[in-house]
């Protein structure tokens, strides 16, 4: 009898690749949410679909008593709390994992690892709190309640996955900058290029995290990213040997940018200081990562059959125009 296998959300980007990588590893599914997206999997056979929502404790446990699962892939725990209460409803299974964030770790050094790397203090406020600057703490936090839950016999782990990049990925954050290669001869990349911010492969979040329910230590937790980084700059030169075609990469400075009312903070995916995981840990498990070159590939093939195109991201075309008018006169 195949193992079974709950996913607390499961219709968008980490999630759904999280269910095709379980199902390609022989588990039954079930994936639990508010129905509120389109579900790529109604029409699987091999994937059953529970409505609820995750932050009502009875839906939880409802949900809990209906499968039965071996093992908890949580993709939507975005409160502290969120993370007490699973780890208490599935305190049983053979595996909970909640998805955390390299943006857990509270201090800037190379690389951050497990278990030594300063996490994010978390306040009562900020535990409850929506907003983007509470998200690293809230992280934190609930990493501590793995901890704890660990502590009291569960099998729970967390994983850490930096800015994660792939397939149907609704942030569309890589969006634009494939978009700004599949059609434009020269894209604008701010300061020298060489800035370094860690990218995990959605494929790979998704196995990372069938690894760890599976190997993983109780109470541990496990960051993931590519095991080899790229500069913002080879992230382009990525996109366009994917796409088949040929971009200059144009490195435009504070004053070019300030011509045009621009910063370098203005460009998505852009980070002053580098952000860097330690994956060492992860890998000790079996994980290994997709090729850089192939991941790229996947990513925009899919890209080009969406309809995504990064423009909430885009600090305007006109005004990279200007910055580029501005360097064609230096």
């Amino acid at each position: 009898m195949a193992d079974t296998a709950l996913v607390v959300g499961g219709t968008r980007f980490i999630g759904r690749h999280v269910v095709d990588d379980l199902l390609a590893n022989g588990y039954e599914v079930t994936i639990f949410n508010r129905g509120n997206h389109e579900n790529p999997f109604a029409d699987v056979e091999e994937v059953s679909h529970i409505e609820g929502d995750r932050r009502d404790d009875t839906d939880l446990k409802a949900a809990a008593l209906s499968v039965k699962p071996d093992v908890v892939i949580d993709c939507v725990a975005y409160y502290p709390e969120d993370v007490r209460v699973a780890t208490d409803v599935f305190a049983d299974v053979d595996g909970y994992v909640y998805i955390s964030s390299g943006a857990a770790y509270g201090v800037e050094e190379i690389p951050k690892r497990e278990g030594e790397t300063e996490l994010c203090a978390c306040t009562d406020e900020q535990a409850t709190d929506d907003s983007h600057d509470s998200y690293g703490p809230r992280k934190a936090e609930g990493d501590r309640a793995i901890a704890a839950a660990a502590e009291d016999g569960v099998n729970a782990m967390s994983v850490r996955p930096c800015i994660v990049y792939g397939p149907h990925d609704y942030t569309e954050r890589l969006d634009y900058w494939i978009d700004r290669v599949l059609n434009h001869d020269r894209v604008v990349v701010p300061g020298d290029g060489q800035n370094l911010w860690h990218r995990a492969y959605a494929e790979d979040v998704a196995s990372a995290l069938r690894i760890v329910a599976e190997e993983g230590e109780p109470g541990e937790a496990y960051n993931v990213g590519d095991r080899t980084l790229v500069t913002m700059e080879e992230m382009v030169d990525l996109i366009a040997e994917a796409a088949d075609t040929d971009v200059e990469v144009v490195h435009a400075g504070d004053r070019e940018l300030g011509a045009a009312d621009l910063a370098a903070d203005d460009f998505i995916l852009y980070r002053d200081y580098p952000h860097v995981l330690d994956t060492n840990k992860l890998a000790a498990l079996g994980w290994e990562s997709t090729p850089l070159a192939e991941a790229m590939e996947r990513t925009v093939a899919e890209h080009r059959e969406s309809d995504r195109d990064g423009s909430e991201h885009d600090p305007g075309r006109e005004a990279e125009e200007r910055v580029l008018g501005v360097l064609d006169t230096l």
